[in-house]
């Protein structure tokens, strides 16, 4: 059965091992154990793509000194970015073999108060929530409390779909993976109407199905959700409890935590903005995507993020073992409607797939292990190269797309790619109405612990 079940993957690069798709749920268990052993070759390269004429980068890894050039040449493109007046305030952090190169504020927390972002500004993560869900979780099933192969029914008899076989069958990766057959953001419209989160669970047994459980993806806010019910009622645990006592605590992320209280209690948070004419107004956070708190209810400073990505890259085994990395970065079902949305994915992503919380794409050969975040105000994106040790994430606090051509920018710079001007700023309406504030790395340097293992 173990090699019908194979031949049935999909095969992109040589370094990317895809979950089956259709296969019943005791096959799915009995070969759950592949994705952690594959995920551990493809972090020791062992399976990287080769150098094949298709147009990756061959380039070798930057030395220290071209690091350091990449990583100013970023900040400078990030004070840049604050100049056009689009932009009210940035956090950015670069990481490299678990080291922090950059940690930076820019920008005001609050256009009013002109309270500056620095690198202890706690910001709303929006959908990156989504990664410290599928850690939290896969946390869970190390220590016993559940497995992904196995059906959610049980654990939550109130999960129902429209088709009560479909239901049965799907499991704690379809839920986490988006690949319940739901629409794309079932019942978002209906949150964000004030809808009350157990009413949504009840309503998904409403919804229409466009594929069968585990054949297509769907991403979803509401039914990913219910990952939080499960940890409950698996280990007794609230999930923000779980993810505080198994991941922030113990990695020092000191000002990461949930909720809207949570956020405006900090001294030192950031206000989201909308605009208003030529002026950028802060607004009290909605409540709405607080309510569905696994998919997108965690707040954290750049420094904690940067702690974050590190820990994700490998560097805290004592915290995230590497096959529980391997296990959440192994990509479970293709998301090919990533690769038009924006124009750097259309030009430099051949492949997308999800995780278990987060992204996988095929970025010229290399993998690149992604999500981003957006709400009312809020926008976030964290982007690892586990190839070459490297991560990057950036938060702000208003709705401008600007920000986010400074991740492929970087990205590029790193791999060696021939460059592309994805701000492409002389083309940016420049409106004056934030003065720039900055605040550099110094401010108070994030704490990261030796790897263990």
């Amino acid at each position: 059965m173990a090699s019908a079940m194979m031949s049935r993957q999909i095969t992109m690069q040589p370094w990317t091992a895809v979950r089956c798709r259709k296969a019943p749920a005791a096959a799915r268990r009995a070969l759950g154990w592949l994705a952690p052993v594959l995920g551990i070759l493809l972090g020791a390269g062992v399976m990287a793509a080769p150098a094949d004429g298709s147009g990756a980068s061959t380039a070798a890894p930057p030395d220290p000194a071209a690091m350091r050039a990449i990583v100013a040449e970023f900040e400078s493109l990030t004070d840049q970015v604050i100049d056009t007046g689009q932009v009210v305030g940035l956090a950015a952090a670069v990481v490299h073999r678990g080291e922090i190169l950059s940690l930076r504020g820019v920008g005001v927390a609050d256009a009013r108060t002109r309270q500056p972002v620095d690198v202890d500004t706690v910001f709303r993560l929006a959908s990156l929530t989504k990664g410290i869900a599928s850690t939290t979780a896969a946390m869970l099933v190390r220590e016993g409390f559940l497995q992904w192969d196995e059906p959610v029914q049980p654990w939550l008899p109130q999960f129902e779909l429209i088709d009560a076989q479909q239901a049965a069958s799907a499991t704690v990766r379809d839920l986490v993976a988006h690949r319940l057959g739901l629409r794309f953001t079932a019942l978002d419209a209906e949150l964000q109407a004030e809808a009350a989160y157990p009413d949504l669970v009840a309503r998904l047994r409403l919804e229409p199905l466009r594929c069968p459980v585990g054949d297509c993806y769907g991403y979803q806010n509401v039914a990913f959700s219910l990952i939080g019910d499960i940890a409950f009622s698996t280990s007794g645990e609230f999930f923000d409890s779980a993810a505080r006592r198994r991941l922030f605590i113990p990695l020092g992320m000191d000002r990461a935590n949930f909720g809207r209280d949570a956020l405006t209690r900090d001294d030192n948070w950031a206000r989201p903005h909308v605009r208003a004419g030529d002026t950028f107004n802060p607004v009290f956070p909605k409540e709405t995507y607080y309510r569905v708190v696994p998919a997108a209810g965690a707040n954290a400073s750049i420094a904690d993020m940067a702690i974050w990505a590190i820990a994700q890259l490998g560097h805290r085994r004592d915290v995230l073992p590497e096959d529980l990395l391997a296990e959440i970065h192994t990509p479970v079902v293709e998301t090919p409607g990533e690769l038009e949305r924006v124009p750097w994915r259309r030009q430099r992503v051949r492949s997308a797939h999800y995780a278990l919380g987060w992204r996988i794409y095929d970025y010229m050969g290399h993998r690149l292990v992604f999500h981003g975040g957006a709400v009312q105000g809020f926008r976030g994106v964290i982007a690892l190269l586990p190839e070459h040790d490297f991560g990057v994430v950036m938060l702000w606090n208003n709705e401008a797309a600007t920000p986010s051509g400074l991740l492929p920018t970087i990205v590029d710079r790193v791999l060696g790619l021939p460059p592309v001007d994805w701000l492409n700023l002389a083309a940016v309406e420049r409106r004056p109405v934030i003065r720039p504030v900055r605040r550099d790395v110094g401010q108070r340097p994030a704490p990261v612990a030796p790897a263990g293992g």
